[in-house]
């Protein structure tokens, strides 16, 4: 079972990511994007180890363009981190393990 959760809409972006009371991984991702799916089981991975000190949510920016545009997201994958509802960290492009694990740990 992933720990990676779907966020599928405003509402539930409200309440998984802002609404949070550990820190947010979002990971603004689409299906035709291969970096995306590169970075994907990075992801995955990084969900499982950290799942006691952070939430891990992706967030399909075709089906959310509104969500995307609030935060300007521009290019994808985009990886943001919130804590208590705001922003704290942004990672643009394709990581390697090692990049998006010191990435995820500076901010959380």
């Amino acid at each position: 079972m992933s720990n990676v959760v779907e966020v599928k809409n405003n509402e539930d972006f409200e309440n998984k990511v802002l609404g949070s009371d550990k820190p947010v991984l979002v990971d603004f991702w689409a299906e035709w994007c291969g970096p995306c799916k590169q970075l994907a089981p990075l992801v995955e991975e990084l969900a499982e180890e950290l799942k006691d000190n952070i939430s891990v949510c992706k967030m399909d920016v075709d089906s959310n363009r509104d969500i995307a545009a609030k935060f300007g997201i521009r290019s994808i994958p985009t990886l943001m981190i919130f804590k208590d509802g705001e922003s704290v960290g942004t990672e643009i492009g394709a990581l390697t393990k090692q990049q998006l694990d010191e990435f995820v740990r500076s901010k959380i």
